[in-house]
């Protein structure tokens, strides 16, 4: 026999035996008897649901990983089979000699792993054509433009946020911005519903862009 297929034999095999008394520990742990006897419970009428949920969590965990132990026995028993047959490290697909190197990492392999052929699409959501951020609906920057715009919904949402920004630039300390108007003087000056019919009937606001106006001023 191959020395490396000795040598692997060998693996498996120890392999076979750690797993059968692993498995028969598990079979014969508590486990694998009533949720009432596993917790010691006659009943479970006083128990709060989530106390219930957690032992059957438990519970479900373990056939699980009972169950994944069984299936890499029967992987083993398999493959000491067809080592005993002479048909291991022959791939089952497309009848070729399975790579040393992927036996060792595997000893269990069945198939060879071809080099896959498939390359990365470069193709992008449609969507990201119209999403590109706050800078695309915010106009800060134009005259022209005064509405409450994408920046500002934001942050008048943010502002009820209690953890701190988490990435740079972030626009939740744009304190001073001006939302709904160009000038600054326009956040504390007011008319009637007429609209602006002179200088006399223009109103001064005491409110905090009035102070700051003022401050800015005086500095």
């Amino acid at each position: 026999m191959d020395p490396y297929i000795l040598r692997l034999q060998k693996i498996l095999q120890k392999q076979k035996e750690e797993l059968e008394k692993k498995i028969q520990s598990k079979q014969e742990s508590e486990h694998h008897n009533s949720l009432s006897a596993g917790t010691g419970e006659l009943s479970q009428y006083d128990n709060h649901p989530a106390d219930t949920a957690t032992d059957l969590y438990e519970r479900e965990k373990d056939f699980a990983l009972e169950e994944h132990s069984l299936n890499e026995y029967h992987e083993i028993v398999d493959a000491l089979e067809r080592i005993e047959k002479g048909t291991y490290g022959i791939c089952e697909k497309t009848g070729q000699q399975i790579p040393i190197e992927r036996l060792n990492a595997a000893p269990t392999a069945r198939t060879i792993v071809e080099k896959s052929s498939h390359t990365v699409s470069n193709y992008r959501p449609v969507e990201e054509d119209v999403l590109q951020g706050f800078s695309r609906y915010e106009y800060d920057h134009n005259d022209h433009e005064t509405q409450f715009d994408a920046e500002d919904a934001y942050q008048a949402v943010a502002r009820f946020n209690d953890n701190s920004m988490t990435y740079e630039d972030a626009s939740l300390d744009e304190d001073d911005e001006s939302i709904g108007y160009v000038e600054e003087i326009e956040g504390f000056l007011s008319t009637g519903i007429e609209g602006y019919q002179g200088a006399d009937n223009v109103q001064f606001q005491r409110n905090v862009h009035l102070a700051h106006y003022f401050e800015e001023n005086e500095e």
